[in-house]
């Protein structure tokens, strides 16, 4: 009896041996997927010049992604760092980088760290700690807990006018593909306007619809807080006997005369007047004039085509219309409903 007994007691130790195994390498291994599998919701950052260290914010590590321009990031006002210090982790914690651009370290004071990047913050910081005496050779990990991008502002002739968050500068080539481009209807110019000291300045940079982005458009940066405006193309009108009246879009170089006006209407109709054509200019006054055009000069290159602005508008009259003086007022408002014509 006594040998049944110790034998049943030696396979309970050994049961209990195995469960207690099992339960060991099931903790190890949850342990580690933990590890390996981060939760979605804290920062990513750069340990030194640039590590692939993920931060952790409170209690629960993870990972988010990257943002595209964060190798050019440079630090300003609203910025939210995570400070970790070695061998002194009780003065670790996080660093609001205030209006002034400064961070409040602790136990050594205000550091300035605006326009800084991310490991120059981090040498700046472990200085600051070792000219207060807090550490003979310190040594922090610094990440970003929130980012602090500003606006950017695009109007105009682009696929998606409006405004675009950047944390570092990019070029203007890139900007204008983060809202779709160019329209056909945009003009040879684009606008940018940005505060420097205090004083608000514009600058304009050439555009070409035939070749897309110039070299001028690619070497030229754009900083957050600075507001582009692509405006439209000037249009002229063409109206009356021709074969496809409507506006259309001036040239590359912003320029266009009434015969290649005439040219990209499909030219005049048999029963045109070609001797009585009129362009009718509205001046900064609203003020309605006209312009007579001796075309039959013209098209025997006796006379120079007469250069239209925008806003113009060429009349072809049929037989014994009016002139187009008297009735200026109507062809003008009859231009709103016109079709408007980018490609030839």
């Amino acid at each position: 009896m006594q040998e049944r007994r110790h034998l049943i007691l030696q396979r309970l130790h050994l049961a209990y041996g195995i469960c207690g195994l099992m339960l060991l390498t099931f903790g190890v291994s949850a342990n580690s997927y933990a590890q390996v599998v981060p939760s979605i919701g804290a920062t990513s950052s750069l340990s030194g010049a640039g590590s692939g260290h993920v931060a952790t914010h409170g209690s629960s590590p993870g990972i988010t992604a990257v943002p595209e321009d964060f190798s050019k990031l440079t630090l300003s006002s609203g910025f939210l760092l995570s400070m970790t210090v070695y061998d002194m982790p009780e003065i670790s914690g996080e660093l609001r980088v205030d209006d002034s651009g400064n961070v409040d370290v602790p136990m050594s004071g205000e550091l300035n760290v605006a326009g800084m990047t991310l490991p120059q913050a981090k040498l700046a910081i472990q200085q600051k700690l070792a000219d207060a005496q807090i550490l003979k050779n310190p040594k922090i990990n610094l990440d970003v807990v929130q980012y602090a991008g500003e606006n950017v502002t695009v109007t105009g002739e682009v696929g998606a006018p409006g405004r675009i968050q950047l944390l570092a500068p990019h070029s203007l080539s890139d900007v204008l593909g983060m809202v779709g481009g160019e329209t056909q209807l945009a003009g040879n110019t684009i606008e940018v306007r940005r505060t420097v000291d205090g004083v608000l300045q514009t600058e304009t940079v050439k555009y070409a619809r035939s070749t897309g982005n110039t070299d001028e458009i690619k070497a030229f940066m754009i900083k957050p807080g600075d507001t582009i405006t692509i405006p439209r193309a000037g249009i002229v009108y063409v109206m009356g006997a021709v074969n496809r009246p409507g506006g259309y879009v001036m040239q590359e170089d912003g320029n266009l005369n009434v015969s290649q006006a005439l040219s990209m209407a499909l030219g005049t109709t048999i029963n045109a007047k070609v001797d009585s054509i009129r362009v009718v200019r509205k001046d900064s006054q609203g003020k309605l004039t006209e312009i007579h055009i001796p075309y039959s000069n013209i098209s025997k290159g006796k006379v120079q085509p007469l250069t239209l602005q925008a806003q113009d508008l060429v009349y072809v009259p049929v037989s014994k219309i009016k002139t187009v003086f008297s009735q200026g007022l109507g062809i003008m408002s009859s231009t709103a409903s016109a079709l408007i014509y980018t490609s030839f």
